[in-house]
């Protein structure tokens, strides 16, 4: 059962700006990416279901950090059916992140007031699922339908939208400043973030270092 409501999720994430996201089948090397990345500030965190192992290892990760640190806000990313959400869900995830958008999900969502953000990459789509309830819209894949123009022309005549681009967002002050100027509420990181390097040298620091310096970058860019 989810720890933390709809809403506390959705202010933490505005609030930070960065959500790391990211797949390991090690529990071990789990818990120090997840533990870096709360210490950087980057409370809510997305683990893709995108290996045989994804379920376990997340139940074990739930369980340890609600001991560990109750501050993180773990979710899961990669989910694309309501059965598959259900069971993530029962086993403590605080909110579900799609490739695309599912009508079931979103159901299934909003009857435990739990906040689904759905892979969304036209006009169409984001208003759709706002008609569904989706305060958040990950516009997937960023890099592909437009870079942060997108975004800009989207809010155009919708500034209401609110829009975590996934896909594309590297790094860099350039990178993050672009998007977040363009109208983005947050940025969605994972290998550029939590870079293959750093976790074969077991390097926690630096994601760590990393993902506070994203974070003030968000601030920076943020500032009019």
């Amino acid at each position: 059962m989810a720890k933390h409501m709809r809403l506390d999720v959705i202010n933490k994430i505005v609030d930070v700006g960065v959500i790391p996201l990211f797949y390991h089948d090690d529990l071990e090397t789990g818990i120090e990416v997840i533990k870096a990345c709360s210490k950087a500030g980057t409370k809510v965190i997305e683990f893709t279901n995108r290996g045989e192992k994804a379920y376990p290892v997340f139940s074990e990760l739930v369980k340890a950090f609600n001991e560990m640190d109750p501050s993180v806000i773990l979710g899961v990313g990669s989910i694309i059916d309501a059965p598959t959400a259900a069971l993530f869900m029962a086993s403590g995830a605080n909110f579900i992140v799609g490739p695309s958008f599912n009508v079931e999900v979103a159901k299934l969502c909003n009857r435990r007031k739990m906040l689904y953000v759905p892979g969304c990459a036209t006009a169409t789509e984001i208003s759709t699922a706002e008609e569904y309830g989706a305060e958040i819209c990950k516009v997937f894949p960023g890099a592909t339908i437009g870079g942060p123009g997108f975004i800009k022309a989207a809010m155009a005549p919708c500034p209401w939208h609110r829009l975590m681009p996934t896909g594309g967002v590297d790094a860099t002050e350039e990178s993050i400043s672009s998007w977040i100027k363009a109208g983005a509420v947050a940025v969605g990181m994972g290998s550029k973030l939590i870079t293959a390097q750093a976790l074969k040298e077991k390097n926690y620091d630096s994601i760590a270092a990393k993902a506070a310096q994203c974070i003030d970058w968000v601030k920076k860019a943020r500032i009019k």
